[in-house]
C-alpha cells in the first residue's frame, strides 16, 4: 500500500510540473537573474551606490531601486498589487545599501511568488501593460527581461568601479 501510495504522490507531482512548466522554467531563469544582481548589489560598496556614468543616467542604488519598482509593476498588471507595507510612489526615494537591497530581495521574492500564481489558462490573456498590450506569457518573460537588462547595466557599472561580478571571479 505504501508503494501505491508513493506512485500515486509522485505521479501528481510530476503531473502538476508538468502543467506548470511555463512558470517553473521562468521562475528557475528569473531566479539566476536575481541571484545575480543581488550579488552585484552585495559587491557594490556603500559609497559607489551614489556612482552614475553620466549626469541624467540613473546611479547605482537608482538602478537596483528600478529593478524592485518593476518587478512590482509589472506583476501589479497582471493582477498582482504589491504587499500593503510597499509604498511605489516612494519606493525610488529609499536610501542605503542595506535598505535598497532589502526592497529589491523583498521584491524579487513577490514577483517569484506571483509567477506561479498565474495559471496556464490565463497566459494568453491580453495585459495593458502601459507600454504595450501583451498577452501574460509576454509579461513573464518582460519580468525576466527586465532584469537581465539592468543585470547588464549592473555589469557595466561594476566594471567601470573596479568591481569584479562575483561570479566571475
Amino acid at each position: 500500500m505504501k508503494k501505491l501510495s508513493l506512485l500515486l504522490f509522485m505521479g501528481a507531482v510530476t503531473v502538476y510540473a508538468q502543467d506548470n512548466l511555463t512558470q517553473s522554467t521562468i521562475q528557475g531563469v528569473l531566479t539566476h537573474n536575481q541571484d545575480q544582481v543581488v550579488q552585484l548589489a552585495e559587491a557594490f560598496s556603500e559609497e559607489q551606490y551614489d556612482w552614475k556614468p553620466a549626469e541624467g543616467i540613473r546611479t547605482v542604488g537608482e538602478s537596483l531601486l528600478h529593478v524592485a519598482g518593476g518587478n512590482y509593476y509589472l506583476a501589479s498588471k497582471m493582477g498582482f498589487a504589491p504587499p500593503e507595507d510597499v509604498d511605489m510612489t516612494s519606493l525610488d526615494k529609499i536610501t542605503g545599501k542595506d535598505n535598497i537591497l532589502a526592497a529589491l530581495k523583498k521584491s524579487n521574492a513577490f514577483v517569484l511568488e506571483k509567477i506561479a500564481m498565474v495559471k496556464n489558462d490565463q497566459l494568453n490573456e491580453e495585459v495593458d501593460f502601459g507600454f504595450a498590450k501583451m498577452n501574460k506569457l509576454a509579461g513573464l518573460l518582460s519580468i525576466v527581461e527586465h532584469n537581465g537588462e539592468h543585470k547588464g547595466q549592473l555589469i557595466a557599472y561594476a566594471r567601470s568601479n573596479g568591481v569584479t561580478p562575483p561570479w566571475s571571479e
